[in-house]
């Protein structure tokens, strides 16, 4: 290795380490001065709560059994859902690709569907399917569908024209070139899909909590709306976010591994 790869590598680590410092600082200068202000009654902690507040919330959930169940809930149903979808995005966009006159037949569809505004449906939703699991997991799978369906097929259309005329050239299936060219040359944005995926997945399961549900983190935060309770309303939105940041990050190492 030479001398400038070396000063380049320890440059690239070093950056890397100072923005990592500096976004731990800033964190824990936000949470201060969110305790600081409350203790000294300069925010209102009844409205704004406090760091030590949403801990003991925290606490007091997890004696009482509350935290564990709600939260296995929430992660179920966002597991579910953002198999589901995921499964259903990449089978829906490869069938697009192979019949084209289909994805020109479906498109206008398409769009309506995901300019949608989908918690309109959730009323319909109760009456098909019952205030249970169900509708909130149907109701994730029809917010994340689409955006992953067409951002996939999308990719697909964008495959390298030279590469599949060259394909068709060596007259190779239709099969082939979507195993040896249309998959390979996509993986990066499949899996960049599923990083939005996964991120729909947990809006949708949150907004069906909020109509139907009678656990989970979204029924927590409802709950605590209805009864003035902000400590657990901040708790729930920090747990969903703990929750968010960690299935991001499993998507992001699943990512880095494919590489």
């Amino acid at each position: 290795m030479t001398r400038e790869r070396e000063i380049y590598l320890h440059k690239i680590k070093r950056n890397t380490t100072l923005v990592i410092v500096f976004q731990i600082s800033i964190f824990i200068l936000f949470i201060a001065l969110w305790e600081y202000l409350s203790y000294m009654n300069i925010i209102d902690s009844f409205i704004f709560s406090s760091p030590s507040k949403i801990i003991k919330t925290i606490i007091n959930l997890y004696h009482d059994g509350t935290l564990i169940r709600n939260t296995y809930v929430t992660i179920y149903e966002v597991l579910i859902s953002f198999l589901l979808s995921s499964f259903l995005g990449l089978l829906i966009a490869t069938i697009l690709w192979w019949n084209e006159m289909l994805a020109r037949v479906v498109d206008p569809y398409l769009t309506i569907l995901n300019s949608l505004p989908k918690v309109a449906l959730g009323p319909i939703l109760l009456i098909w399917f019952g205030a249970n699991k169900v509708s909130i997991i149907v109701m994730a799978i029809m917010i994340s569908l689409i955006v992953t369906l067409l951002s996939i097929y999308q990719g697909f259309k964008r495959v390298d024209s030279n590469q599949y005329k060259l394909m068709l050239t060596f007259k190779a299936s239709k099969y082939k070139i979507y195993k040896y060219l249309v998959l390979p040359s996509n993986l990066k944005l499949i899996i960049s899909s599923f990083k939005l995926n996964i991120s729909m997945c947990l809006i949708g399961i949150i907004m069906g909590e909020f109509l139907v549900s009678k656990e989970g983190i979204g029924y927590l935060i409802m709950y605590g709306s209805q009864v003035f309770n902000l400590n657990l309303v901040l708790t729930g939105i920090i747990i969903l976010s703990i929750i968010a940041i960690l299935l991001y990050s499993v998507i992001s190492y699943i990512e880095k591994k494919i590489k």
